[in-house]
């Protein structure tokens, strides 16, 4: 599986490196790190940066280029460099190669060569870490068929598991611009919101973004919504974009809690997301919204195969509609059922702690586990007990004992 790349671009020449900035922002697997015009300038902008792959054009200054190329590989090795020119010459593609690059690429630039040139790059293992390359980034939306029935729960409670496993790195997105109370949940004041993210777009970086994240004890990273409700605070589909690929780029998971409006910006989230997790309860009205979002995202591409739909709180009574007749009703497989446990969930709730910290070994919480192991195709490990072979809470809650 893939991740995201960060790739840095140095060209002096206006027009071809606009060329190139166009070509990468249509691959998703590709995060524009830097861009520089010129090539005594870069070496601190790769050093400051460091990327995994740099582009260098060699057209405005064949010797300054295949100068630079030497410099990276001396002082930044673990970046991959991919050389590009207009020129074929033989002496000049073997200079760019001697210097360092593990690539020589023609301008105009193809998808097609450029795609392929990363394919060798990754296969190399010389771009990123044995690791990154194994694991990919997940993107998973939570979304409610209505209003109260505990999508951001979900959302919230999926990524704190997620996040309790070392092995993984996670980031929450509240997307409900008006009413989210994800940092409610987990009782934090975050410094930084969703709104300086957006206003700062144009020169959001690695970093920038990172210290935007506000960290929770269970280890998860949250961009929350903005503080106050401000009509003139808009955050576009493009916007959104930028921030989930270099999010990508940076975690294993993503969580984005998404509000009941299904507007540009939010079907943007779901076209970007691996799991579309669709929360319901079972009730009529719920029921039939259920229906209504699969027959819309049926007729969406790539979207209604990602759809999941979870029942949320499970046996919560006698009264509810039975579970064989709201699959009639669905007229699909439900992914998961999370038991109805209304006293812990209030008690987490009001203490703003998650159901990992607050109460580790309850039924509901090994809910949540078990989904994330599902959802994590087996990221998250579990065990056997010695005695009894019985399944006990997953290794890595093993600490919470």
């Amino acid at each position: 599986m893939k991740r995201v790349i960060r790739l840095a671009v140095v060209d002096p020449n206006d027009v071809t490196r606009a060329q190139l900035k166009n070509l990468l922002l249509g691959v998703d697997t590709v995060w524009l790190e830097a861009e520089c015009s010129r090539y005594e300038f870069f070496m601190d902008v790769a050093m400051q940066t460091q990327p995994d792959i740099a582009l260098v054009t060699l057209d405005s200054n064949q010797a300054a280029a295949l100068d630079t190329i030497a410099k990276l590989r001396q002082q930044v090795p673990a970046c991959s460099v991919l050389a590009v020119s207009s020129s074929q010459e033989g002496s000049l593609i073997l200079q760019a190669m001697r210097n360092g690059a593990q690539e020589f690429l023609s301008i105009p630039l193809s998808l097609e060569d450029f795609m392929m040139a990363l394919e060798r790059v990754r296969h190399s293992g010389q771009s990123g870490s044995d690791e990154d390359e194994v694991r990919d980034s997940q993107v998973i939306t939570v979304a409610g068929v209505n209003g109260g029935v505990g999508s951001t729960c979900v959302a919230v409670n999926l990524a704190c598991v997620l996040a309790h496993n070392p092995k993984n790195s996670v980031a929450l997105i509240d997307l409900d611009l008006a009413l989210g109370d994800a940092d409610v949940w987990l009782d934090i004041i975050p410094d930084y919101t969703i709104q300086d993210v957006a206003e700062n777009i144009s020169r959001i970086d690695y970093s920038l973004l990172k210290r935007s994240l506000t960290k929770h004890d269970s280890g998860l990273f949250l961009l929350p919504r903005p503080v106050n409700l401000d009509n003139t605070f808009h955050l576009g589909a493009e916007e959104l974009r930028r921030v989930v690929a270099l999010l990508k780029a940076t975690f294993t998971h993503l969580i984005i809690d998404v509000s009941k409006s299904y507007n540009n910006m939010e079907m943007a989230a779901i076209g970007m997301s691996n799991h579309v997790m669709l929360v319901t309860q079972m009730d009529l009205p719920c029921l039939r919204n259920v229906v209504r979002l699969i027959q819309y995202f049926d007729t969406l591409e790539s979207i209604g195969d990602k759809l999941q739909v979870v029942l949320n709180r499970f046996g919560l009574s006698d009264n509810q509609i039975s579970y064989n007749k709201a699959l009639d009703t669905i007229g699909r497989e439900v992914f998961w059922k999370i038991p109805n446990d209304y006293a812990t969930m209030v008690e987490s709730r009001n203490n703003g702690v998650p159901l990992i910290m607050q109460a580790p070994k309850a039924k509901l919480t090994r809910s949540y586990v078990e989904m994330a192991e599902k959802i994590s195709e087996g990221e998250v490990s579990t065990e056997k007990e010695s005695s009894g072979g019985k399944k006990t809470v997953f290794r890595f809650l093993s600490r919470n004992k």
